[in-house]
């Protein structure tokens, strides 16, 4: 079958990006498969980022780029058997034989379906969602019964590995993710925030610990990075930036406690899409034996189990006292540390391309 991927924010190579490109690399092994896009550079930067094989996968014209007509773009989508979309709130219009619709996150500020947009969700042949979070959101919005296919995050393969591997962890406490700004001032994953609270942490006589933060981002983001590491200066804090998948599994090995926040602060009834919409990288720290005390929001709650395989937290208070708790019980820590690496073997490579050919194919 001819299958074609499009996703509009391919170059940030993020959590969304390696959900899309890991369905072409799982489609490609028997499927003539395409991704659209205008920068043949896309597949090396992914594979030095994400290690995602996309040998058998080709880079095509973007037949979605607002530079190509409705009739045009028409004509050509009529060519493939199944055109698989991230969604940015718009509902595609397409002439393929099946078109699949994923939602990685709440569209809150799209309106209630009108009889266009039902005439056009008439023609999508499955909507996927990322999780029960982001489905009960889309669901509702569009009046749909949408299918959970959660994300691929680490292969089986690297997980037997790392159960065989011995490696001595540090005291570091981690967090990773893509840095965007908010109109507020703010970041998405508030790496901000979290350098202010290790601080206080710092501050109130907390010793040999370190705070890592591995941040992706893109140039117009620089001067903002800076800041960051203006905010950071003479603590043991570190900012990593825009590593490579070898190195960030060098460094997810080291630590021992993993931290997430987004959503903080936030008004997350109004403003649902900054939750977290699964968790993909509490799920790789879980694989390498990081204990996650995450914020209790968005879709971290389908994967952390409270007080079993890591923390939930809602006060910054309550934060800094879990985290400090796995300081001083390292018997606990490392109870945690193993329930969570088992956890993560819910979430497999593996197990999404199989649940992905049962759902489309």
């Amino acid at each position: 079958m001819r299958i074609g991927l499009y996703d509009p924010y391919l170059d940030t190579l993020s959590g969304g990006e390696k959900y899309m490109l890991t369905i072409a690399a799982c489609l490609s092994e028997d499927n003539e498969t395409s991704i659209f896009w205008d920068d043949t550079s896309i597949l090396e930067r992914a594979y030095n980022k994400l290690r995602i094989d996309l040998s058998k996968v080709k880079i095509e014209q973007n037949i979605f780029s607002p530079k190509i007509s409705l009739f045009k773009r028409l004509l050509l989508t009529k060519k493939y058997d199944y055109l698989i979309i991230l969604s940015d709130g718009s509902i595609p219009l397409t002439l393929a034989k099946k078109t699949i619709l994923h939602f990685q996150f709440p569209v809150e500020w799209i309106k209630k379906s009108d009889y266009k947009t039902k005439i056009k969700l008439s023609k999508i042949h499955t909507v996927i969602c990322n999780s029960i979070f982001t489905k009960k959101f889309i669901d509702k919005k569009f009046n749909i019964n949408s299918t959970i296919l959660y994300p691929p995050t680490i292969t089986e393969k690297d997980i037997n590995k790392f159960e065989k591997e011995k490696i001595d962890k540090k005291n570091i406490i981690l967090t990773v993710g893509r840095y965007s700004l908010l109109p507020n001032g703010t970041s998405i994953k508030k790496q901000e925030k979290l350098i202010q609270i290790f601080k206080e942490m710092i501050d109130n006589g907390l010793k040999n610990w370190k705070f890592y933060l591995a941040i992706s981002y893109l140039p117009e983001n620089e001067k903002h990075i800076a800041n960051l590491e203006k905010i950071a200066k003479n603590y043991p804090v570190k900012i990593i930036k825009n590593i490579g998948y070898d190195e960030l599994k060098n460094i997810y090995s080291q630590a021992k406690i993993y931290w997430h926040a987004a959503g903080l602060g936030e008004n997350l009834k109004k403003y649902p899409h900054l939750a977290e919409h699964f968790g993909i990288t509490t799920v790789e720290a879980m694989a390498h034996k990081l204990v996650p005390v995450v914020i209790d929001q968005g879709g971290q709650k389908e994967i952390v189990e409270n007080n079993i395989n890591g923390f939930l937290w809602e006060t910054e208070d309550e934060l800094k006292e879990k985290t400090k708790k796995l300081m001083i019980d390292e018997k606990l820590r490392e109870q945690m540390a193993s329930l969570a690496r088992q956890k993560a073997k819910q979430f497999t490579t593996e197990k999404f391309c199989a649940e992905l050919r049962k759902i489309i194919l």
